[in-house]
């Protein structure tokens, strides 16, 4: 009896050993389901919060906003060949992106055989081919290369000017292309004309591996305000660097998306470099040239930078008395192939024993004034033209200087009728008197320096580094002897450390 409540007794604590076993093995599972369950509420929660503060402070997405879903910037636009970063710029490392039309190319081809040479890289883009009949096909005009925009433009929707779709687009052709050791991308119009030289000097300021975007606004008032004041006009030209360049043409579909309603390609343009969060860099020597009438107030009186470009010139008198539009540039570029840093910079000085102030516009034109005016007065343009739009008296983004209407009071004109090399380093340069139908003054002191028909000009060649320095304005003096009447003798040179206009 005792064997077997002994025996029950230990098959019950076995079987209870059993359960509570069991019971333990459960309750242990369901601990480490618990706190799997946490562990990975816990992973999604750090996941999430690495996603969010990845996609809020992200570099590579920060030029967009997410919100707006505007498009990313994909790598392989991103990964540009590098640009050889070695040695002083030139002209082959500029690539001209010139929008023309198939319509006005053969007309407007004019101005750009002005500047374009054998060693000009770059295309103008057409919307379409044009025939080049067999009597043109030896004219050095027909000899630029030319390219058809990629048909793919027509898609864009636009409010006003389709054209400017696809003149905006001309730096998504000219990029894709990839031609070598390009630093910099430069665009204008077909009528647009460069000064290769001095383009070159400007862009040697700015670091090409860098994003910039210069060019110069308009000279009405109120076409920056219809347009934008920090955006660089198309016309007048503007400058790329390639990695900018990069950016705008992977970027730029969605921006003709965005920006249908503007009116120039410009606008678009502009607007397009804002979202890539690059700011508009101001070079003085780009010229729009939005005025009308007679541009001379305003080139005889440049402002202190080296002429880069010259638009709108078939909307304008020309340059010179008695010449077309053509035959001024062609007479303006002769100079300009002597000492292409110093055209058109002006350099004021005073004939004291006659008590006559002279304004020198090198390689263009010399004003000579009876009376004395001060070197404010001399560098601020006569207002000879208009501005673009209206055709208002201003207001003009410079000042202005009233056209006296007392013929006494205006200046007599002259403009360059030669120039040569003098050796290697000098030049000399003539004016001869020309009528600018300013009027007749009868005061004998008027006659006297009307009876004066040739000024020679001698001048050492600028020195490309000049522009890399403060600048400041040249200084010119009046050379004695030679008793004629007639002539007139100056010499520029630099201004001493104490000397004042």
């Amino acid at each position: 009896m005792k064997l077997n409540r002994g025996g029950g007794e230990l098959g019950y604590n076995h079987e209870a050993l059993k359960f509570s076993s069991l019971t333990s093995m459960a309750e242990r599972s369901r601990d480490y389901l618990v706190l799997f369950t946490r562990f990975s509420i816990l992973t999604c929660l750090i996941v999430s919060v690495t996603l969010v503060l990845r996609a809020t402070f992200s570099s590579s997405s920060a030029p967009y906003s997410y919100r707006l879903r505007f498009p990313a910037v994909s790598q392989k636009a991103l990964a540009i060949p590098p640009a050889r970063s070695v040695g002083t710029i030139n002209i082959s490392h500029i690539q001209f992106c010139i929008a023309g039309a198939a319509e006005t190319w053969l007309d407007r081809s004019r101005y750009t055989s002005l500047w374009w040479s054998n060693s000009t890289r770059g295309f103008v883009w057409l919307d379409k081919p044009v025939n080049i009949s067999k009597n043109n096909s030896d004219d050095n005009r027909f000899l630029i290369p030319v390219r058809v925009s990629d048909a793919s433009w027509t898609r864009f929707r636009f409010s006003s000017s389709q054209a400017a779709v696809r003149i905006a687009r001309v730096i998504w052709d000219s990029f894709r292309l990839k031609l070598p050791d390009v630093r910099w991308f430069v665009m204008g119009d077909d009528d647009t004309v460069f000064f290769t030289d001095n383009l070159v000097e400007v862009l040697s300021k700015y670091d090409h591996e860098e994003m910039w975007y210069i060019g110069g606004n308009s000279e009405s008032v109120e076409q920056n305000v219809m347009h934008d004041y920090n955006m660089a006009f198309g016309g007048g030209g503007f400058a790329i660097s390639r990695p900018l360049a990069a950016r705008l043409a992977a970027a730029m579909d969605g921006c003709l998306q965005r920006y249908f309603y503007f009116y120039g390609s410009d606008q678009r343009i502009a607007a397009c470099v804002s979202e890539i969060g690059v700011p508009f860099t101001e070079e003085r020597g780009f010229h729009q040239l939005d005025i009308r009438g007679d541009p001379y107030g305003f080139l005889a009186a440049h402002p202190l930078s080296p002429l880069v470009s010259l638009h709108h010139l078939d909307y304008l008198d020309p340059l010179f008395p008695n010449k077309t539009p053509i035959e001024s540039l062609q007479t303006l570029m002769k100079p300009f192939t002597l000492d292409p840093h110093r055209i058109l910079q002006q350099i004021n000085c005073h004939d004291h024993k006659r008590g006559w102030s002279i304004s020198i516009s090198w390689g263009y034109s010399i004003q000579v004034y009876t009376y004395f005016l001060t070197a404010k007065d001399l560098e601020t343009p006569l207002q000879t033209f208009k501005t673009w739009r209206s055709f208002s008296d201003g207001p003009f983004t410079f000042n202005t200087r009233p056209l006296n209407s007392d013929p006494c009071e205006r200046p007599v004109t002259y403009f360059i009728d030669g120039a040569e090399d003098v050796s290697d380093s000098g030049t000399k340069t003539w004016y001869s008197v020309a009528d600018k139908n300013y009027g007749h003054c009868e005061k004998s002191e008027y006659s006297r320096v009307s009876e004066l028909k040739r000024i020679l000009v001698t001048s050492m060649k600028m020195d490309p580094e000049y522009w890399n320095k403060a600048p400041r304005r040249q200084c010119c003096e009046l050379l004695e002897g030679g008793g004629n009447e007639k002539e007139m003798s100056i010499r520029i040179r630099k201004c001493s450390s104490l000397e004042m206009i």
